[in-house]
């Protein structure tokens, strides 16, 4: 039995498996890297198992450099996929240890940095994504903006823009060109959030983008797989240990405490996600369209 296998095997308890709060105050301007974070966060880089469900698979993931995207860049290329991902220059120096972890196991990672902000850059991402792999087969709309706010009022039409333009705009370009070259089969997955059914007073134009992605999903699934044969879902996450939330998107009080809330008692890892990804993606989900799988620690979404 390997490693990964035997580590992977193991009885444990959920709620010590990983990092319990209190945690270090530990600022950093957003994006944010995930490498400065303590605890550095658990992409699955040594407990992921891939076992061929993936093979010959051609995926899009926005927000790949860290956090969710990360784990599911993993997960994807060992379930043998073939993975390109989006993310912001600024993020470079956390791909460049992804890519060095592909580079080490004999896999390869199309990098596309670029803001999805710009309507013109985003629009063009799918087809890109598609001459550089031969085909798009997977689209993970996964990459977010969030920034804490005492008040609904310190809320800026800049910010407010800004979070929009990222959460929701660009899954809506997204969605709106892969269709257009995406094959019958093919898979998209949009990431809400367990703020997008109970929003936190901090969070309010984060929690506005997430109940729209989850009204376009819901609302696009029909059509997309009856004219089309794509299937759309969406993954709703509940308090993940990701960079999104030091850099800006808590205050450093909550960053401390966070997670501890959760019937866990502490938030998610990367790792603990990637899994729902994997079964979105592939043809073990074939009769599954149109649902928001929520992986939230406990926290009900319903």
């Amino acid at each position: 039995m390997s490693h990964y296998s035997e580590k992977m095997s193991l009885m444990r308890d959920p709620r010590d498996q990983y990092p319990r709060p209190p945690f270090e105050k530990q600022p950093q301007d957003a994006p944010g890297l995930d490498r400065k974070m303590k605890p550095e966060p658990d992409h699955g880089e040594k407990s992921y198992v891939g076992s061929g469900r993936l093979e010959g698979r051609r995926a899009l993931i926005t927000g790949g450099d860290s956090g969710i995207g990360r784990a599911v860049a993993i997960a994807y290329a060992r379930e043998g996929a073939e993975v390109t991902i989006n993310y912001l220059p600024q993020e470079q120096p956390d791909v460049d240890e992804l890519a060095a972890l592909f580079d080490k196991e004999g896999l390869v990672l199309h990098q596309m940095p670029g803001d999805l902000t710009d309507e013109d850059f985003t629009r063009a991402l799918p087809g890109k994504a598609k001459e550089k792999m031969g085909g798009l087969d997977v689209l993970v709309n996964n990459a977010g903006k969030q920034v804490f706010q005492e008040d609904v009022g310190k809320i800026t039409t800049q910010q407010f823009d800004r979070t929009m333009r990222t959460n929701i705009y660009a899954t809506f370009w997204l969605c709106q060109e892969a269709l257009e070259i995406m094959p019958p089969g093919a898979s998209i997955i949009n990431v809400t959030s367990i703020q997008g059914y109970d929003p936190s007073e901090t969070l309010l134009d984060y929690a506005t983008s997430k109940f729209a992605i989850r009204g376009f999903t819901l609302g696009l699934a029909k059509t997309a797989i009856e004219e089309k044969g794509i299937r759309v879902n969406g993954i709703a996450p509940g308090p993940f240990w990701t960079v999104l939330q030091p850099s800006g998107g808590q205050s450093q009080e909550k960053v401390t405490k966070f997670g501890e809330k959760s019937p866990m008692g502490r938030p998610g890892q990367p790792a603990e996600i990637a899994a729902a990804f994997v079964y979105l993606a592939s043809h073990e989900s074939s009769y599954t369209v149109g649902t928001i799988l929520s992986v939230t620690g406990g926290e009900p979404t319903a």
